[in-house]
């Protein structure tokens, strides 16, 4: 079951492990990763989702292991108004289906306009349109995970 107070993320992570973060979406999971010193986030990849959901949990997977991620920190797409719609409910399958093959912890946290914020600073430094496309989901999830991040170090 995933964690729900963010604070219980750094009780559960193991020693120097860092945290995977994660902006799932309909066509694409954007990964990033910490420092084990929970830091600094740096976008990783982008996971083209398959047809077969059990490819882009095994890729995950994979990283897990390769990066020694000792956490999760997932994205959660909130309404403006701070309400869930039906994105959301994907979201919580997603979690509960990664929880179901990785015994690791894992917080949700908002994602309210990471994704136009990342756009944003995108176009800002001119990147073209097709270039932002293949970055834009990974740099999202390092913003989500950057934000958590602050939010240990400064903002609790």
């Amino acid at each position: 079951m995933p964690i729900r107070n963010p604070t219980d993320l750094l009780a559960e992570l193991p020693e120097k492990t860092c945290l995977l973060g994660l902006d799932p979406g309909e066509k694409t999971i954007g990964l990033a990763v910490c420092d084990p010193g929970l830091s600094i986030a740096s976008p990783l990849e982008t996971i083209l989702r398959g047809r077969k959901a059990k490819a882009d949990y095994d890729r995950i997977a994979e990283v897990v292991a390769a990066r020694n991620v000792g956490g999760f920190v997932c994205g959660m797409p909130t309404n403006m108004d701070g309400s869930s719609g039906p994105r959301a409910q994907a979201v919580r399958a997603f979690a509960r289906n990664l929880l179901a093959r990785m015994d690791l912890p894992l917080v949700f946290w908002d994602e309210r306009m990471s994704t136009q914020a990342v756009t944003r600073a995108l176009i800002d430094a001119d990147m073209s349109r097709a270039r932002r496309d293949e970055v834009v989901d990974k740099m999202a999830a390092s913003f989500i995970l950057q934000g958590y991040l602050d939010w240990v170090r400064i903002g609790r």
